[in-house]
């Protein structure tokens, strides 16, 4: 990776597509099939509005307060808004204020919260199921053994529109561990396209990061969340957004 230490966010931008175009390339994937997500937590929304400007319309954020924050700034008519982090049942109304797509539903419980909601308001929403790849106890995410009966349950919930499946993939040196992570993914995909559930679409394998998207693309991702190599470091540790012992009200 080249240093975007002193780069303006468009070119950092332009950086990263290069990075897409050319990974799709070596692979012989077109291009136009993998879209890229702006992880954009804790990033100040004039650093977002930025990144509008150059042309950039797919958001994601790891925090409910957060995207209230930030969608009271931008709206919805630039940017389509994705949530990505751990969900609470209890924050389930205040994201799908905001949210088009809910990228980590990985409990029966949570989907249930959802379909209730959205019952009453008589609404649906995408969303994708996280699966732990990386067998990490770290990582939310139902496990790869678990994953299908978990999409049988969930599509019978007629207001969740099941699109596809995300994942993490193990923060590790080693590409090869890497790349299990988003092959097992991409597997996962498979075999649920071959139950044929009915209702349920795997267009989307959301996985991929500033460090991997290389390997998640060569390994079939459609969309890939960058946000440090945009935007920078982070003010928060990983931990913060991925803390497996977060409370919850479940």
């Amino acid at each position: 990776m080249s240093n975007l230490s002193n780069l303006a966010i468009e070119d950092r931008i332009k950086e990263i597509r290069k990075r897409m175009d050319s990974a799709c390339q070596s692979v012989g994937r077109n291009p136009e099939e993998v879209r890229l997500l702006l992880a954009v937590k804790t990033v100040p929304a004039e650093k977002i509005i930025r990144a509008l400007d150059f042309g950039e319309t797919l958001l994601g954020e790891n925090k409910v307060q957060e995207l209230q924050q930030k969608y009271s700034f931008i709206g919805n008519e630039r940017a389509e808004w994705h949530f990505i982090g751990h969900l609470q049942t209890n924050k389930v109304k205040d994201v799908l204020k905001y949210a088009t797509c809910i990228h980590s539903v990985d409990r029966l419980k949570l989907g249930q919260a959802l379909h209730n909601h959205l019952t009453k308001e008589k609404k649906k929403v995408d969303i994708l199921v996280q699966v732990n790849t990386s067998y990490e106890e770290s990582k939310f995410g139902a496990s790869p053994e678990e994953a299908l009966n978990l999409i049988q349950q969930l599509a019978q919930l007629d207001t969740l529109q099941i699109k596809g499946l995300m994942t993490i993939g193990k923060l590790s040196a080693n590409q090869d561990e890497v790349r299990s992570c988003f092959r097992l993914l991409k597997s996962i995909q498979q075999q649920v396209i071959q139950q044929d559930y009915s209702g349920v679409k795997m267009d989307v394998l959301s996985m991929g990061m500033s460090g991997d998207l290389e390997v998640a693309i060569e390994e079939g991702a459609t969309m890939v969340r960058v946000g440090t190599a945009i935007f920078g470091e982070r003010i928060y540790p990983d931990s913060y957004y991925w803390n497996e012992h977060a409370s919850d009200s479940d």
